[in-house]
């Protein structure tokens, strides 16, 4: 059957899942742009005859996601209105085979380290000389800067090492010259991602080497902001403090998952730490730099985890009033060391403790917010919506964290630039202000 797009030959690249991979999509996109191919990113009239599906395969719902979207387009396959349908990223790499079997209509799989395989089925050259050039599909004035790919680390409950492979570290020079070019193209601030920031240059310099690195982007004229996001709390270099303390271009935010508090748990997600030792880290994160806002994830459901355990952790939410946190439901993993448990905890029971966590969190966080009533905050304004320009504080990363939200109808924003805002008023996770 004929299509029925507009424009033969576009190709239109579907992103699923974490920063991680919507860097990936950015990269596969400046590749294409480099070989003259038109490109697009989540097409707004989906009328690119050629579709790449950039998948997650991290937990159970992120798969049910990434396996919709492959089945909506091969629907779309099936009835003439897109030609071809490739599937790359993390589900493909970790069920390459079952989908295959499954849902043969899509035309090639590739995994996480196949990008030279689908430019070639896409009709293109994988280009060496192209280091750091990507489309970018954030607003222009932030970008996601990734500095490694893969883990060592061996938590139990995590996938992600079947899907990305070892932990690679990119040079610092190379890191460097990639964020020279986003800073030409206006990009003002950078979050550094990774599955794990602090294990950095183990690899390629036999020392961890985030704040040698961090020493080198503040270097650059131009760029703002530099955020660190994916921090993993054992053997944390504190060195980063430093760095993050005498260095104003270095946020004062972390995004460090603890996953939970519980010695027993926390064993036996294979986390290499202690409930002493991570309440210390955290003691040394506010003594050293007070003003830092701390983002974590949580686990709960986790095997084994008994209601005492769950109240354990509520009561570490309770005292450790973190800034920002987001609470996950554990996903029973095959392949995984945790998948030989028993996945004894209810799935309702996993969805009430998420709730209740949630709750907690959204208490601590509008009583923090309250705390910024009346104060003046340095925001970079991301976007307009509706009646408001949408923008952020050092503390907060995009898509995540807390938002600042100026009356459009009383005030103008250039989007983009860095404003100084006295907030207003507060709620659990929005704050209201006005330029200065």
């Amino acid at each position: 059957m004929r299509t029925k797009t507009s424009k033969k030959n576009k190709i239109n690249v579907v992103t699923l899942g974490c920063s991680k991979n919507i860097y990936d999509s950015e990269i596969l996109m400046g590749q294409l742009k480099a070989n003259d191919k038109l490109v697009v990113h989540e097409d707004k009239d989906d009328d690119g005859n050629i579709v790449v599906i950039n998948t997650c395969g991290f937990i159970g719902d992120a798969k049910e996601e990434s396996i919709n979207t492959i089945l909506h387009y091969v629907n779309k396959k099936e009835s003439g209105e897109v030609d071809k349908v490739f599937v790359t990223g993390c589900l493909s790499e970790r069920y390459k085979p079952d989908l295959e079997k499954e849902i043969a209509n899509v035309d090639e799989y590739f995994g996480t380290h196949d990008l030279p395989d689908l430019l070639r089925a896409l009709g293109a050259d994988y280009k060496h000389e192209l280091v750091g050039e990507r489309l970018t599909t954030t607003p222009k004035h932030y970008a996601y800067l990734k500095i490694a790919e893969g883990c060592d680390r061996p938590c139990s409950f995590c996938a992600i090492p079947l899907m990305r492979g070892a932990h690679v570290s990119t040079p610092i020079e190379e890191i460097v010259e990639e964020a020279y070019k986003l800073c030409k193209k206006g990009v003002k601030e950078l979050i550094l991602i990774a599955q794990d920031l602090t294990y950095y240059g183990l690899d390629i310099y036999k020392k961890r080497a985030l704040a040698d690195l961090l020493k080198e982007l503040v270097r650059i004229e131009g760029i703002e902001w530099i955020r660190l996001h994916y921090a993993f709390p054992t053997g944390f270099p504190m060195d980063i403090l430093e760095v993050m303390k005498k260095e104003p271009k270095v946020c004062n935010y972390l995004d460090i998952p603890l996953q939970h508090i519980n010695t027993e748990l926390l064993q036996s997600m294979k986390r290499g730490t202690t409930s002493k030792k991570t309440r210390d880290l955290l003691k040394k994160f506010r003594e050293f730099v007070p003003e830092m806002a701390v983002r974590t994830t949580l686990i709960v459901g986790y095997p084994g985890e008994t209601e005492e355990m769950f109240q354990e952790l509520k009561e570490f939410v309770r005292e450790s009033k973190f800034e920002r946190l987001g609470c996950f439901a554990y996903s029973h993993e095959e392949n995984t060391s945790a998948f030989e448990l028993n996945d004894d905890v209810p799935e309702e029971v996993k969805t009430s403790r998420v709730n209740e966590i949630m709750e907690l969190q959204s208490e601590i966080s509008f009583e923090l917010n309250q705390e910024k009533v009346g104060k003046v905050f340095k925001c970079i304004f991301d976007r307009k919506e509706g009646d408001f320009f949408i923008g952020r504080t050092e503390y907060d990363s995009p898509d995540v964290d807390n938002e600042v939200l100026v009356d459009a109808k009383e005030h103008y924003i250039n989007l983009g630039k860095f404003i100084d805002v006295k907030i207003t008023e507060a709620t659990e996770f929005d704050l209201y202000g006005d330029p200065v």
